[in-house]
């Protein structure tokens, strides 16, 4: 991917982390003092430690499942060395055998700031799901 398109590129590097269940990697797209709402178990996370004990947890908590990520719409703003981006992510619960067992749909948007190394790091994460009537909506 162009450096013009710093949120693309992340999202192709996420996917692969999270296939791998492989928390380094997916650790790596994360500034240290990342902050990330999730829509998942707590309000927020403070710091790459943080996420990295949600992500060590979530990744072992799959046996031998594997989870693939979709990306859809991805719209995204660029400048010099900061970006934000919004898509629609679908995550898909695999078998060892590549079955597909479940999937959610989230609404993802992320702040990018590029480090002075030239790398571009997720600064913040927000996640969500509608709610509709009380309930969660999960599946586009």
């Amino acid at each position: 991917m162009s450096s013009h398109e710093p949120i693309t590129e992340l999202s192709e590097r996420f996917k692969a982390a999270v296939h791998a269940k492989d928390v380094e990697a997916f650790i790596a797209l994360y500034d240290k003092d990342v902050r990330v709402f999730d829509s998942w178990e707590r309000w927020a996370y403070q710091g790459a430690d943080e996420w990295r004990g949600m992500a060590a947890e979530w990744f072992s908590s799959l046996g031998s499942e594997k989870v693939a990520v979709e990306f859809h719409d991805i719209q995204e703003v660029s400048e010099e060395s900061v970006a934000c981006g919004h898509a629609f992510v679908t995550f898909k619960g695999l078998s060892a055998d590549g079955g597909e067992l479940r999937k959610i749909d989230n609404r993802l948007t992320w702040l990018l700031r590029k480090t002075p190394e030239g790398e571009w790091k997720i600064i913040h994460e927000h996640t969500s799901a509608p709610v509709v009537a009380g309930k969660i909506i999960l599946q586009r």
